[in-house]
C-alpha cells in the first residue's frame, strides 16, 4: 500500500480473497474475446443513504456500466472483483447484488453501446 491502493479482505465461503485497487483509478479490463455474458449490478439502497447510492451510481458509470433502470446497471465484461471491492469500500455489500446473464432484451442496443459488433 502507500501508492493510493486500498486492500480489502473478503471471506467468501471460508476462502480469504484479497482485493487491492485504487478506488479512483479502478478499471474493468476488456478481454480479447467477449464471452457473451452480461454482468448485472442491482441495488436497493435506502433513502437515508442517498449519498452512497449516488456515489455508487457514478462509480458504475465511470466504469462503463449502462443504466437500465435507476438501480440496475449492465456491463459485458467480467468485473466481480471490482464490484466486490467497490461495495466493500463504500460499505454497501448487503445492499448490492451482482449476477451474470446470457440473454437480455434489446441486446442489440447494448451491443451497439458497448461496441461489441
Amino acid at each position: 500500500m502507500g501508492n493510493g491502493n486500498v486492500e480489502i479482505v473478503l471471506t467468501e465461503e471460508g476462502q480469504k480473497i484479497i482485493l487491492e485497487f485504487d478506488i479512483d483509478k479502478i478499471k474493468i479490463k476488456k478481454p480479447i474475446k467477449w464471452d457473451k455474458k452480461w454482468r448485472v449490478v442491482f441495488f436497493d439502497i435506502p433513502e437515508k443513504r442517498r449519498s452512497e447510492r449516488n456515489i455508487l451510481r457514478e462509480k458504475l458509470k465511470e466504469l462503463g456500466f449502462r443504466e437500465i433502470q435507476k438501480s440496475v446497471f449492465v456491463h459485458p465484461f467480467p468485473c466481480l472483483d471490482e464490484i466486490n471491492f467497490i461495495t466493500e469500500y463504500f460499505q454497501l455489500r448487503n445492499l448490492v447484488r451482482y449476477g451474470e446473464m446470457i440473454n437480455i432484451s434489446n441486446e442489440a442496443e447494448f451491443k451497439l453501446k458497448f461496441k461489441l459488433y
